[in-house]
């Protein structure tokens, strides 16, 4: 069984929050737009750190990580990419791994919307953490934790803080 703090578009900001939200979990994970590599490094000190670049990560952050990122958690298959859409609009790139070997939890960033759904056409579940940082259209900051325990994907929470202007 694992505990997972799943964030995203951080753009170099870490709330103060962050690790008492983050406290129970075994790994962070991290779908791109860190904003700076003193984010990574912040994080990389709270818990092991997966995670992928966004658009506006420099060659610093992406030295780090790549673009997609696929792995196992216990017994789900997990891909990460930071634009990727969402079930019935993702990016070309997303939609061509769909067609020859969807996951079963596709994660996403950059949109700034949290959002969590099913995607019955592939059996797949999409899961996009919102923006934890403080730059974008927004109105607050948004994280989610969940566990995987063997196939399971269970007892998700969304963890939400106002934004500060």
């Amino acid at each position: 069984m694992r505990k997972i703090g799943l964030l995203s578009d951080t753009h170099g900001y870490t709330h103060p929050e962050i690790s008492r939200i983050f406290k129970d979990c075994d790994e962070i994970w991290h779908a791109g737009d860190f904003g700076n590599i003193e984010t990574v490094d912040a994080l990389k000190k709270l818990k092991p750190l997966r995670g992928v670049y966004g658009n506006i990560d420099g060659t610093d952050v992406r030295s780090e990580f790549s673009e997609f990122l696929r792995f196992w958690c216990e017994n789900v298959d997990v891909l990460i990419t930071h634009i990727g859409g969402y079930p019935g609009n993702y990016s070309p790139a997303v939609r061509q791994i769909m067609k020859t070997k969807p996951p079963q939890l596709f994660i996403s960033g950059h949109s700034h919307i949290l959002k969590v759904m099913h995607d019955k056409k592939h059996n797949c579940l999409h899961m996009n953490p919102g923006a934890a940082g403080r730059n974008g259209f927004h109105k607050v900051i948004s994280m989610l934790r969940f566990t995987i325990d063997s196939k399971n994907i269970k007892d998700l929470e969304v963890v939400e803080f106002p934004r500060n202007p």
